[in-house]
């Protein structure tokens, strides 16, 4: 990522059509974009911003899942609102809004890769999103989580997904474990094995599942406990 001094003014110019947004106050926006290693005092920097940015990036998000899945369970909600807060997804809408372009650092950001660069721009989505709440008011601020998120949550209606992954992420939202697996049984000729697998999740007990390969079995026994606990409803 390239080192930025302050915004120009053709930064403004490009930036505040991308975000749908014109900033009454522009070292709001200055702040939002300013990682703190920009600013050895750590003053001026979006860390603060960051923490008040998922706080209404998470509201606005329960608010639409609310009424986009009225049928759905507390449980498949929050794997939802989990996947859509994620760092991952708040990373993808930077990026499509290009804000890398805009970031202020210092030289050290250079040494940032891989998840820790992810991180950065993820944060910079939450800190923007908090700058336009600061500006203008929760509404400014949900129109702008609209725009950006409301047809990944519509998207992520459209089909199931690993079962596998969903209950892992269901798992941390819960207990702040990871499920565990044990192969009961393995049966069968070894050209055509049966695998019976268990799955257990700390205080919500186990269910079991089998399958012609281990993540088949593994994949059963997850939808089994995902549907139990109706964070997926029966197939």
């Amino acid at each position: 990522m390239k080192r930025k001094s302050a915004l120009t003014e053709a930064d403004h110019a490009s930036l505040e059509p991308l975000i749908g947004h014109s900033f009454k106050d522009q070292k709001r926006l200055e702040r939002a974009l300013t990682h703190s290693s920009a600013h050895r005092s750590g003053q001026g920097n979006y860390e603060r911003l960051e923490f008040l940015g998922d706080r209404v990036l998470g509201l606005v998000i329960a608010e639409l899942l609310f009424s986009l899945f009225p049928a759905a369970t507390e449980g498949e909600l929050s794997v939802r609102l989990n996947q859509l807060v994620s760092a991952e997804t708040c990373a993808a809408v930077a990026d499509e809004l290009q804000l890398h372009k805009f970031i202020r650092t210092g030289t050290d950001i250079k040494t940032l890769t891989g998840k820790r660069m992810l991180n950065v721009r993820a944060d910079v989505m939450e800190s923007l999103i908090a700058a336009i709440y600061l500006d203008a008011g929760l509404e400014a601020a949900r129109r702008f989580v609209l725009r950006n998120w409301e047809d990944r949550a519509r998207a992520s209606a459209e089909a199931r997904r690993d079962a596998k992954t969903e209950l892992q992420e269901w798992s941390h939202s819960r207990t702040g474990e990871a499920p565990t697996y044990s192969i009961l049984e393995r049966s069968g000729p070894d050209h055509d094995p049966l695998f019976t697998v268990r799955v257990a999740v700390k205080g919500h007990g186990e269910e079991v599942g089998s399958g012609r390969s281990r993540r088949a079995a593994e994949q059963s026994a997850a939808t089994r406990l995902l549907e139990r606990e109706g964070v997926w409803r029966p197939s």
